[in-house]
């Protein structure tokens, strides 16, 4: 308890603390990246059809998953600045109500799930597409109730400054899929193989196991085993459920709003070329796995600042937020030196130098990576603002600053540029970087207004 309750010090030390916080959050983060990854690049030796299919339904997967995460993320808030006051009931109360909130939308979900083959297909995919991504979301759907217990559960252990576990737990999930994956899917280590749908069964399974790997550790560790998570954990506390619903719903959204912008991104593309899009994956790629950078500072940093506010430290609230920013400042600089130097290179690993339009592709990778260098810079201190804010329990603002920049700007710029301008796809990076841009400057002028305002020592 003691550990986890020290927040206070000196610019460095919080730099430090940030920094030690964030690293297996970072690392979880990367793994559960490469999880996806791995499912797209073991199903691509199916066929074409198979390969589309993981990518809409790893797609629509995700975005119920990310909706539903808002309710894990505003566990963290809740249970932070229980913990500054030692309100080891306030911490129980708010995982615990966020597990329940979890598993209420997990339930009410599932029929997206199983009526997955007929939203597809009013959604415009092609029927063997929406067949075999179906065929997978039937059963990898039900993967959602412990995904989403997982989460609440990770946002407990990083309150209590024990994410490495979150880490090792990731990294074992990622290398049981591969390995299940690999073997039935393709057949091989004498397994039988069996397509698309023993992917789903895995995936499922290995969600399964996050979670009871999560359970096991907090039952086995006395000082988290002391928070009797699970002890009566049918009773209700309402005014908890409706606290963690209140925030994360908002948070929920918020993050929808984003991914969603960048799925809206790939369709533009496509209208206007197939090399572009081609490009605009490229891009995408290197700047997802830079992202889960900033967004494992984010984390950490909604649980120090957390902490910090809880405890009535205003000078800590803003060294906190101060941390996390300007770690997440150097590496967005690095990573943007790294993309404009390397972007020729950084092309060349997704392109097949044989294929006929390879010198386009490269050509309009080029310019695409870029700006996605400088894009780094804003995307990753708007996730650490919107962290900020929530660790000062603040979501329904950020949401809609965030919309009206994300929609408002992002969206409006990038399709004035894209086509009334005549800029093509270098056009659509412009605008979201200007809607990024408005959002970082929006959601870290909110946190400091909130921390300047706040009555905090």
């Amino acid at each position: 308890m003691e550990q986890a309750l020290k927040t206070g010090g000196s610019w460095s030390r919080h730099l430090a603390d940030t920094a030690l916080l964030g690293a297996p959050l970072i690392g979880a983060q990367i793994a559960q990246l490469a999880i996806n990854t791995t499912d797209v690049l073991i199903i691509s030796h199916l066929g074409t059809a198979e390969l589309a299919a993981i990518v809409i339904a790893s797609q629509y997967f995700f975005t119920i998953f990310i909706l539903g995460s808002g309710f894990s993320t505003a566990a963290i808030p809740l249970a932070t600045h229980a913990l500054a006051v030692r309100d080891e009931r306030g911490v129980r109360r708010a995982i615990r109500m966020g597990m329940w909130a979890s598993l209420a939308f997990s339930l009410l979900c599932l029929p997206l799930f199983v009526y997955s083959k007929s939203i597809l297909l009013a959604l415009g995919q092609k029927p063997d597409v929406a067949e075999f991504a179906s065929s997978y979301l039937h059963i990898a759907g039900f993967g959602i109730i412990p995904a989403l217990q997982f989460m609440v559960l990770r946002s407990f252990l990083s309150a209590l400054k024990r994410a490495s576990i979150i880490l090792y737990v990731t990294m074992a999930v990622l290398v049981l899929n591969a390995v299940f994956a690999y073997a039935f899917v393709l057949g091989h280590f004498g397994a039988p193989a069996l397509g698309m749908q023993a992917a789903a069964y895995v995936a499922a399974g290995v969600n399964l196991f996050g979670f009871l790997a999560a359970v096991l550790y907090i039952q086995r560790v006395p000082m988290l085993a002391a928070y009797g998570l699970f002890t009566r954990f049918w009773r209700p506390d309402w005014q908890a459920l409706i606290e963690v619903v209140r925030m994360g719903i908002p948070i929920g959204l918020m993050v929808l709003a984003e991914v969603s912008l960048f799925t809206v991104a790939s369709l533009m593309m496509g209208w206007i070329g197939t090399v572009e899009l081609a490009a605009h994956g490229i891009a995408m790629q290197f700047t997802s796995m830079a992202f889960m950078v900033p967004l494992g500072l984010a984390q950490a940093a909604t649980v120090r600042v957390g902490l910090a506010a809880g405890a009535g430290k205003r000078v800590d609230v803003v060294r906190a937020g101060g941390a996390a920013l300007f770690l997440s400042g150097v590496f967005a600089l690095a990573s943007c030196i790294f993309f404009i130097v390397e972007r020729e290179s950084l092309a060349r690993l997704f392109v097949d130098p044989a294929s006929a339009n390879a010198a386009d592709l490269i050509a309009t990778a080029g310019p695409f990576l870029i700006v996605a260098g400088a894009f780094q810079l804003f995307d990753g201190l708007q996730a650490v603002g919107a962290g900020l804010a929530r660790g000062l329990k603040d979501s329904t603002v950020p949401m809609v600053l965030a919309i009206i920049s994300y929609w408002g700007i992002g969206f409006t710029s990038a399709y004035a540029l894209a086509f009334p301008f005549g800029y093509g796809g270098i056009g659509i990076w412009y605008g979201f970087m200007l809607g990024l841009g408005a959002a970082t400057v929006a959601l870290i002028g909110r946190f400091y207004y909130l921390a300047s305002r706040n009555r905090l020592a």
